[in-house]
């Protein structure tokens, strides 16, 4: 199948002939295309209220290597659920909305399969005329977990893994040109086994969703020649302006088949800027002259165009980017993007969906989620123990946004101060096997920039030795090591997770240290929820929107704070609702987005110029005691006023508090329920007076501050550790230049406790 490499070949594909996909719909008898409609689930999205058979993810689902003439097998498929142990089925429990998961209401089924059920699909399809004289692949985007398929009752191939893409060649079992059948049989066994599944679970409450079983990403046929394009890798070089693409033909070996003769075709905007030729297992540099580079706020893409052979042509992109993590001026590690600093910030994004499970319900909703995130200002998210469709990480690579990629977990969950467990054998050999087919699968995408193997205690093991074979596996990227909990010391990053926060790590010389995880703030919206009663579930619960904000602002005033000290990054929980969880910055169905956008994305920008500076304006003990009066009796009133009589209070040097507290730095014993304090410090510079002035505050628990009489700060809870709180313009405007007294009150009911805290001025 001779291509012309000189044809203009688009990075975005729909259908090249709809027809196909009406005859194949067609195909399935008990139920037609007008009459099929979504089970009856607990929510729709407004793209849900749109799905049909006839128009179910039309786009084609590889970007990263593209040919032109494909087939979409999305549609509605036969489908039966059978004892695990018994064959193929004779008759079928009825239709099934491929891709959706037999679980989400948009598969039209909506029921559950358990360990000891198998579930079976089928379908008639025709090859194209224009399809035959050369080679069909046929191509699963992922299916979840264990499949067997078959074509015209021959067994084509078995696929364990749900979260990687798998082709068989099934040319010699089309027999004829008529009706074909496709026989695809899933098992999944959810959390009776060791397999990666991320948050599925049999019975779904709290933090753990609905189970997902079978196909859940686009099926399709495709033609190639005798020869044709197996994998393509493309690695950028920033530092030398160069790409190094290596093409993997067909069969993978050097005895088999012709000469394996490549070409490869830069291009910038429609025009060539390189070109070189090779022959397998050669790679090709090519220089690109005057880069552009790719960036969150310049997310550029070069085309490139592969022949193999003169037998089969496929397009792919590029993005010139470099990342890793290096010292800045201060000495300091941070994350750096094409050798320049910048703080990573953006949401944990789950990729659950109400109607469609892990299947979104269109390309156009998948976008949307990342249209959002950059409207929201953020430059990163983490995909969490979830590997998406590949045209999520193509939206994310157009759209410009960094991406840190989870493995899904699975196997013996720890707590964070257990030691590694020992998995089976076959356990890591499955592991290990599922996370490099991830890591080859979405290599090439310039948006993906940290690895993240292990989340937590969830199926840890072996932890540095995962953390060494993945960076073998890829050495271009960051690999965090594990993101929360129990770290070994290994990977790039030393990361926390930290609820509601924000906090982080100490600075170490050879890491960056990030904050994987902390917000969690939660507001349930009537009508946009999972379940209508008092199961929604979210770190720190409020009553409507001006006071989530309100406190959402708070939590990245503090985490400015953290930045200007080394922190590097930073993911908030998260970016919608899931099921009963209610700490989405949207409503699970998208429809509310419970903050104000502007107003929130101007604070986030804030984070990618350099660290804000900390003047210290009255210093807190944390480098040298500070001397305060103190009393645990209750005063009289008036106590918080510049003018008040101290009589019987003592003098001490803070901080207050028990050494049992995390972050505490004891200087004076405090050990009841209440604790008065009171301290007089001079500013000398006028300037203090309308500067921005903040809090440096830990407090463990609930704390009034008062300026010069006036109340400026009133928290509840508690802090782990040194917080930078902003001061409104009331608080600003009490400092004076001169003597200037602050006052406070701190009250603890239980556990540890402590109290210090000065004050700064940032610029």
């Amino acid at each position: 199948m001779r291509r012309n490499l000189g044809r203009e070949t688009p990075r975005e594909f729909t259908l090249i002939a709809l027809g196909f996909v009406f005859s194949l719909v067609g195909t399935c008898k008990s139920v037609v295309a007008d009459d099929w409609k979504p089970a009856q689930g607990p929510l729709m999205t407004k793209w849900g209220a749109e799905v049909s058979p006839t128009t179910t993810h039309l786009e084609y689902p590889r970007p990263q290597l593209v040919r032109e003439d494909w087939l979409n097998l999305n549609g509605l498929w036969d489908y039966a659920i059978r004892p695990r142990k018994e064959g193929p089925p004779e008759t079928w429990d009825g239709q099934i909305l491929v891709p959706f998961p037999i679980e989400s209401a948009l598969s039209g089924v909506m029921k559950k399969v358990s360990s000891d059920q198998r579930l079976w699909y089928r379908r008639k399809f025709q090859v194209p005329p224009k399809f035959l004289g050369g080679r069909v692949l046929l191509n699963f985007g992922a299916v979840d977990w264990e499949s067997t398929v078959y074509v015209n009752g021959r067994k084509i191939t078995d696929h364990r893994g749900g979260y990687d893409p798998f082709s068989a060649e099934i040319t010699t079992a089309l027999v004829g040109n008529g009706e074909h059948e496709l026989v695809v049989s899933v098992w999944d066994p959810t959390d009776k086994s060791f397999q990666p599944r991320g948050k599925q679970i049999n019975n779904p409450h709290g933090i753990w969703y609905t189970p997902v079983t079978g196909i859940w990403q686009t099926v399709w046929l495709e033609p190639v020649g005798i020869s044709y394009v197996s994998d393509v890798k493309i690695t950028p070089n920033v530092d030398a302006s160069s790409v190094k693409i290596e093409v993997i033909p067909s069969g993978g070996s050097l005895a088999e088949g012709p000469r394996k003769h490549f070409r490869a075709i830069v291009l910038a905007d429609g025009k060539e800027v390189a070109r070189g030729e090779a022959d397998w297992p050669k790679p090709l540099d090519l220089k690109i002259p005057a880069p552009r580079l790719w960036s969150p706020d310049d997310p550029y893409l070069y085309d490139v165009r592969i022949e193999l052979d003169g037998d089969d042509l496929v397009t792919s992109y590029f993005g010139l980017r470099k990342i890793g993590v290096a010292k800045d001026d201060a000495g300091v590690n941070r994350l750096f993007l094409n050798n320049k600093p910048l703080f990573q910030l953006g949401p944990l994004d789950q990729g659950w969906w109400p109607d469609g499970l892990y299947t979104a319900p269109s390309d156009a909703a998948l976008k949307y989620d990342l249209e959002m995130t950059k409207k929201l200002g953020f430059n990163m998210c983490r995909k969490h123990v979830k590997v998406e469709p590949e045209r999520w990480y193509y939206w994310c690579d157009k759209l410009g946004l960094l991406v840190w990629q989870d493995m899904p977990s699975g196997d013996q969950y720890i707590g964070p101060n257990d030691p590694d467990p020992i998995r089976s054998a076959e356990s890591e050999a499955n592991f290990l096997r599922e996370w490099e087919a991830i890591i080859n699968a979405n290599r090439n995408h310039p948006s993906i920039v940290v690895w993240v193997p292990f989340n937590e205690g969830w199926g840890q093991f072996k932890t540095n030795e995962v953390l060494e074979f993945t960076k073998k596996l890829d050495p271009t990227r960051i690999v965090d090591g594990p993101s929360g909990w129990a770290d070994r010391g290994g990977g790039d990053l030393h990361d926390a997770h930290i609820y509601p926060g924000p906090g982080m790590p100490k600075l170490e010389s050879e890491r960056a240290v990030v904050l994987g995880e902390f917000g969690g703030l939660g507001l349930p919206l009537e009508g946009h929820v999972w379940v209508n009663d008092k199961k929604n579930w979210g770190y720190q619960n409020f009553k409507d929107k001006t006071s989530l904000t309100k406190a959402y602002k708070n939590l990245f005033y503090k985490l400015q704070g953290l930045h200007a000290q080394g922190l590097a990054a930073a993911v908030y929980t998260q970016t919608t609702d899931v099921e009963i969880e209610v700490n989405g910055l949207l409503t699970y169905d998208r429809a509310v987005l419970k903050i104000d956008a502007e107003e929130i994305a101007a604070l986030h920008k804030s984070f990618y110029g350099p660290p804000l500076k900390l003047t210290e304006v009255m210093p807190d003990s944390r480098q040298k005691p500070q001397d305060w009066q103190y009393t645990f009796e209750k005063p009289a009133d008036g106590w918080e006023k510049p003018n008040f009589a101290v009589k019987n209070w003592k003098t001490g040097p803070g901080g207050f508090g028990t050494a049992i507290t995390p972050g505490a730095k004891i200087g004076t014993e405090w050990n009841s329920d209440d604790i008065w304090l009171r301290r007089t410090f001079k500013i000398d510079d006028a300037k203090f007076t309308a500067g921005n002035v903040r809090l440096q505050i830990h407090h463990d628990e609930d704390a009034e501050i008062y300026l010069n009489g006036i109340k400026v700060a009133e928290l509840v809870g508690f802090t782990t550790d040194y917080v930078t709180i902003p001061l409104d313009a009331v608080a600003q405007k009490a400092l004076r230049s001169g003597e200037n007294v602050i006052a406070v009150h701190c009250h603890q009911s239980t556990g540890g406790q402590y109290i210090d805290l000065g004050l700064v001025e940032v610029k």
